[in-house]
Order: C-alpha cells, then structure tokens, then sequence
C-alpha cells in the first residue's frame, strides 16, 4: 500500500517521523530523489534469510578482499537507499557511502528492491544480491552498461550463484 502526502508535510507527518527516529524505526527508511520512503523493519524470515546469506558470502568477500556490512546509506541525505548488505573495497567512514562493490537485497512483501536497481547501477555498484525467501532463489544481477544483467555468478566473489544458494537454509514459508 502507497500514501502519498502531497505539499508541505503536516505537523502530524512530522511528529511521526520524529517518533519513528526516537524510537530507531527508521533505520530502513529511504529517501528517493527528495521524497521521502517510510519502511517498516521486515518479517524475521527476511532476517533469517539475510543472516545465512552474510554467513556464506563473508567468508568469500574477505577472501576477495571485501569489507561485508549490515544496511547502511547509500548516496547522499536527499537522495539515498538503504540495502540490506553490502559489501564495500574498504570499511565505509561515512554515514552517506557513495558505492559498494556488492548490494545484498531480500526480499519482503511490498518492498522496492527491483525499483532500487536503477539507482544502484547510477551509484555504480558492481553487483547486486537479491535473495527471494518466497521462491527460495537466489539472483545476481552485474553492472554492464548502464544497467544490470543478470548472470550465474559473482566474477567478484569468484563462486557461482547455485553454489551459494546451494549453502542457504531457506525457510519453508506458509
């Protein structure tokens, strides 16, 4: 479900972000091009999902020399999205992280993930994860161009995608 607040936020709408910050509900919040995108925290099969798929990619991104995080910001405070991973040529310093070598994304019910890739491709990340608990997939997409391909392998992790679906404990989902 979208709501879309057209104009000057109201106090109302102000408040609740506020309360959200307060709280640390907004750690997956987004902002799009100026417009602002409020994300709820995902179901704990989305957490599940992503804690494996770290615990099979880690061991390989520090082999290739990779830094692996939780989320983080990437792009700039009026314009920046907030994967689920990443993993990056050196430990970010910033709060705004300007690439990434690798985006992880899980999916969840209403996400924006496949929204995302655009915006990742003109960030310049490499690749880019998308874990699909619903499916019990995993995808990787590569930049060429000015777009992404998908493609059944990680030439930066050098390992072949079913060899890392292969090692996930996917969920049974009802």
């Amino acid at each position: 479900m979208r709501t879309v607040v057209l104009g000057a936020r109201p106090a109302e709408l102000e408040a609740l972000l506020e309360r959200r910050r307060a709280l640390g509900q907004d750690l997956y919040d987004e902002v799009w091009a100026g417009e602002y995108h409020m994300v709820p925290c995902a179901h704990p099969w989305h957490g599940f999902v992503q804690v494996a798929l770290a615990e099979v990619l880690g061991p390989l991104a520090r082999a290739a020399g990779l830094v692996g995080t939780g989320p983080f910001n990437l792009g700039a405070p009026d314009n920046y999205r907030v994967p689920d991973g990443g993993y990056h040529r050196a430990i970010p310093s910033e709060v705004w992280v300007a690439i990434a070598a690798i985006v992880v994304e899980v999916l969840s019910p209403d996400d924006e993930t496949w929204q995302k890739l655009d915006f990742y491709a003109t960030a310049g990340v490499d690749e880019v994860c998308v874990a699909d608990p619903f499916e019990a997939r995993l995808r990787w997409f590569v930049l060429t161009g000015g777009g992404y391909e998908e493609t059944d392998h990680s030439a930066l992790l050098s390992v072949t995608v079913a060899e890392i679906a292969a090692q996930i404990p996917w969920p049974t989902l009802p």
